[in-house]
């Protein structure tokens, strides 16, 4: 009989992350293998450029896991992330016949307008509802109330076609059935952040290698969310100005930067050594890195929308490898003037593992941990035995979604319809739509013949009734 796991898949600028777990009746989750390949030839800003490099990166992935868990892997998680993700709010609006009741159809309408919404070159990747307006009120649950106005206010999270269609064909050419894909921000935000600041308000920056993503929620609900394309590896290529080599220039500041320093703390005499012959200021070091870091926070701030600015009551939330610079805290204080900061070093979940990678608990495992987290269904495939006979038999995946899903039955909670899943909800939505259209003809052609009769006997009556008044006319001519 075999075990049952979840796999999860990040693709991440720096390294591509696979992770294998088990679920725990507790609560908990028991990671059983985690494994890296270097992405930096093919993911630029959280986004593939290169299909048959990933292909391989995800093909070595699957690969080591096996091998760790002498098992076949059916299906996996996978995070979506990356430059050009943004969100955008949209409006949907209907008037009603005097007050009418609104009914969950009414509402599922909106939500289809809201879907079908085109942007050029995006991706609507989901569709988070805001509230919804009634005549002059506004409501998070409308069904039952009566209205002669509604507007459905919707936060709209696009992503541009090619990365997305970039993304579906490297799992289909490496042959990786995909379980279910994921917005990363929304599934890690999920277990990083708690309910309370959800709902207080928050502003949630994931520090990346390449990218820096920001998402504000308040009233429990996705108000806005942004990734820019600033990371920790921005500052690794300005130090080297430094005339030192790459390699080098990370390993530099991860042992000495600092996001701040105080100038009186500054010693002008002080030099850190770049290798055996050589040093550099340690002032000059200072203002590169301080430079860059502002720069980030800066950006990172200024995506906050105006109307929340001042809504920040469960404060900034810093996640990522990013945020394990010594005084990055004071320097979000500084530009935010938010004095309430916390540092997620882990997510919220018990998760039993002896992986260093794990154990560390230095923010850069919680995107992949929180698609672990997300993940219902099970990923494992056949037992790897020695029996070549037994190995070539290919382990059956079962069709995850036979009916295709309405996009709406995910709206909100960060999933994002597969190539497949969208060919079949497209398909289906076509199917109904000419369902409705050929209904809509035939009724046409029942009320048009139905008209004809009315006409035709209309016109019968009116030529009887012109023959009785030219009869009476006419006898009464002749009694005269």
């Amino acid at each position: 009989m075999p075990k049952e796991f979840i796999v999860a898949i990040e693709l991440g600028s720096s390294k591509m992350t696979g992770i294998a777990g088990q679920k725990n009746l507790d609560g908990s989750i028991t990671v059983l293998a985690i494994v890296e390949e270097n992405s930096s030839s093919c993911i630029r800003k959280g986004v593939i450029y290169n299909i048959d490099k990933t292909c391989q990166c995800l093909t070595s992935i699957i690969k080591k896991l096996k091998n760790i868990l002498k098992q076949d892997i059916a299906q996996v998680y996978v995070g979506v992330g990356g430059r050009s993700i943004r969100s955008i709010k949209n409006v949907i609006v209907k008037d009603l016949p005097g007050n009418s009741i609104i009914s969950q159809e009414m509402i599922n309408e909106i939500m289809d307008v809201n879907r079908n919404m085109t942007y050029p070159d995006q991706e609507i990747l989901d569709a988070a509802t805001q509230e919804y307006k009634i005549d002059n009120q506004f409501q998070t649950d409308p069904v039952g109330i009566q209205c002669n106005h509604l507007e459905g206010i919707f936060l709209n999270i696009l992503w541009r076609k090619n990365f997305y269609n970039n993304i579906n064909t490297c799992f289909e050419n490496a042959n990786i059935p995909i379980a279910e894909m994921y917005l990363a921000p929304l599934a890690m935000a999920d277990s990083v952040l708690n309910d309370s600041e959800k709902r207080a308000g928050c502003m949630l920056v994931d520090l990346g290698a390449d990218t820096t993503t920001v998402s504000v929620y308040y009233k429990g609900i996705l108000r806005h969310l942004s990734v820019i394309p600033l990371g920790s590896s921005n500052i690794t290529k300005d130090l080297t100005c430094l005339q030192i080599e790459e390699t080098d220039a990370e390993n530099m500041k991860l042992k000495y930067a600092k996001a701040y320093t105080d100038i009186s703390n500054i010693d002008p005499t002080l030099n850190y050594q770049i290798d055996r012959d050589r040093y550099v200021e340690s002032k000059k070091f200072i203002e590169i890195v301080e430079a860059r870091v502002e720069e980030i926070v800066e950006n990172a701030w200024f995506q906050v929308p105006v109307e929340y600015s001042d809504k920040l009551m469960g404060g900034i939330i810093l996640t990522g490898g990013g945020s394990n610079m010594p005084e990055i805290d004071k320097v979000f204080k500084t530009h935010t003037h938010i004095e309430k900061i916390r540092i997620a070093k882990f997510v919220s979940q018990t998760v039993n593992s002896k992986d260093p990678k794990i154990t560390n608990h230095n923010g850069m495992m919680n995107t992949v941990l929180g698609l672990l987290a997300k993940g219902n269904m099970n990923c494992a495939g056949n037992e790897i035995g020695t029996d070549l006979f037994t190995n070539a038999e290919t382990t059956p995946v079962n069709d995850l979604h036979k009916t295709p899903r309405n996009p709406n039955e995910t709206v909100g909670t960060g999933v994002v319809l597969t190539a497949a899943e969208k060919q079949k909800a497209e398909e289906e939505a076509k199917r109904k739509k000419e369902l409705e259209e050929e209904e809509a003809r035939k009724a046409a052609e029942e009320e048009a013949a139905k008209q004809a009769k009315e006409r035709k006997e209309n016109s019968l009556l009116h030529k009887m009734m012109r023959g009785i008044k030219s009869f009476v006319k006419d006898t009464i001519s002749e009694e005269e």
